[in-house]
C-alpha cells in the first residue's frame, strides 16, 4: 500500500532545448519543474537513515541531466521521460511532474502535469 508521505522538489530549474520550431530548440532555455514523489513507506519507518529514503540532490541532478540530454519538441515528452525515470526508484510509489515554460506573450507560463503510479 502506498504511503501518503511525499517528497517535493519545487521550482527546479532545468536548462533544456525544447520547442516545436527548430529555431526554438536551437537555443538553451529554462523550464521549471515541480516534482512530487509519494513514497511506498512512511517517514516514520526510515530510522533517520538516508539509504531508507530518496536522495533529493541525486534526484535533482538526474532530472537536470535528463532535461539537458537532447532536444525535444514537447514539454509532454520531457514530463513522460522524467516520470518514467523517477518511478524506477525502489521506494517511490508514484510520481507527479509539473513542467512550466515561459513562451507565450501575455501569459505567465504554460504548463503540463503528469502523474503515474507504480504498477
Amino acid at each position: 500500500m502506498e504511503s501518503p508521505d511525499t517528497i517535493i522538489i519545487r521550482g527546479l530549474e532545468l536548462p533544456t532545448r525544447i520547442g516545436v520550431p527548430d529555431s526554438e530548440r536551437a537555443d538553451w532555455q529554462l523550464v521549471t519543474a515541480d516534482v512530487t514523489l509519494t513514497l511506498r513507506r512512511g517517514f516514520d519507518t526510515m530510522g533517520d537513515d538516508l539509504l531508507e529514503t530518496v536522495d533529493y540532490e541525486a534526484v535533482a541532478k538526474q532530472v537536470k541531466a535528463l532535461a539537458a540530454e537532447s532536444p525535444r519538441k514537447l514539454l509532454e515528452t520531457l514530463a513522460a521521460e522524467i516520470t518514467r525515470v523517477l518511478l524506477q526508484i525502489e521506494i517511490v510509489g508514484s510520481v507527479e511532474v509539473e513542467l512550466r515554460k515561459r513562451i507565450l506573450p501575455g501569459v505567465d507560463h504554460v504548463a503540463v502535469k503528469m502523474r503515474r503510479v507504480r504498477a
